[in-house]
């Protein structure tokens, strides 16, 4: 029998079904919010300083008031984590401007909406680590501050359903002909053994597993660089990769039907995700 989801929301821990916020609270009326995403292994939040780092970015990037304090966010998300009796879990944190009369300026005087939840983080089958994936390319055409993790995703939902419409686990972004990231991952390219990614600028979301992946291809000892990608030269990669707080590492082997390399997952994904395997101690 699946464990009651028991979800935090506003200084109160009940079940999910329970949840309820006012209509117009602004992220409900216009995504005024922000996001983060934690995995959990062993019961124990991974890189957690970095992903509360990039949620005070955010909130400050949108002028929305830092509602707790971290030791506050630390103890929240370790009561929610040991709620639930999953030994890997994800954390969903999520702030929104509050509730207020619809219009578009920031309200005075409202408080955030907090709400939190923990879910079951399920890892992706050996048989698809073992094939790879299937993406296709897509146009970016989301806003130009894709740094900020905003809860308004219309932009990367119309590229994820995209990729499921044509049969493909995710799809691969371009900006102004140069790579940008997926609908709901970092990507990166292989070429001679070195792994390159796009510039950390307002054009991505610097994912946590950014500056994991430069961590772990120092310890593998295979070379990596940041700078601007070509849509040629991620048709052209050896290896092209994907990464996320919920799929690790993964090799993306077929691109808009084309094989990418060999075809199958290469040697530096395969070190890369013994290295990921093992930053998190399983």
């Amino acid at each position: 029998m699946d464990a009651e989801q028991i979800v935090f929301l506003n200084g109160t821990f009940l079940p999910i079904a329970q949840a309820q916020i006012p209509v117009l609270d602004r992220g409900f009326i216009f995504g005024d919010g922000i996001y983060e995403v934690v995995p959990v292994y062993n019961g124990r939040p991974f890189r957690w300083p970095h992903h509360l780092a990039r949620l005070a970015r955010s909130l400050a990037r949108v002028g929305i008031r830092n509602p707790r304090d971290e030791a506050a966010w630390t103890d929240l998300v370790q009561a929610l984590i040991a709620k639930h009796p999953w030994r890997d879990q994800f954390v969903y944190l999520q702030v929104t401007r509050g509730v207020a009369k619809r219009d578009h300026a920031f309200p005075k005087g409202v408080e955030p909406t907090v709400f939190a939840m923990s879910s079951e983080l399920v890892p992706v089958p050996q048989a698809v680590r073992d094939q790879g994936v299937v993406a296709i390319t897509l146009p970016d055409e989301r806003w130009l501050n894709c740094d900020v993790k905003s809860t308004s995703l219309i932009g990367n939902v119309l590229a994820r359903q995209a990729a499921v419409d044509a049969g493909a686990f995710e799809c691969v972004m371009f900006r102004d002909g140069f790579l940008t990231e997926g609908a709901a991952s970092n990507i990166w390219v292989v070429r001679n053994g070195c792994v390159f990614g796009p510039p950390r600028d307002r054009r991505v979301l610097e994912g946590i597993r950014m500056s994991l992946m430069d961590e772990l291809c120092a310890q593998c000892g295979i070379a990596s660089q940041t700078r601007p990608i070509t849509r040629e030269e991620v048709l052209a990669a050896d290896e092209l990769l994907l990464s996320s707080a919920t799929r690790e590492v993964l090799a993306i082997t077929r691109l808009d039907g084309q094989p990418v390399g060999e075809g199958v997952p290469g040697p530096v994904c395969s070190r890369l995700h013994v290295a990921y395997q093992a930053a998190t101690g399983r």
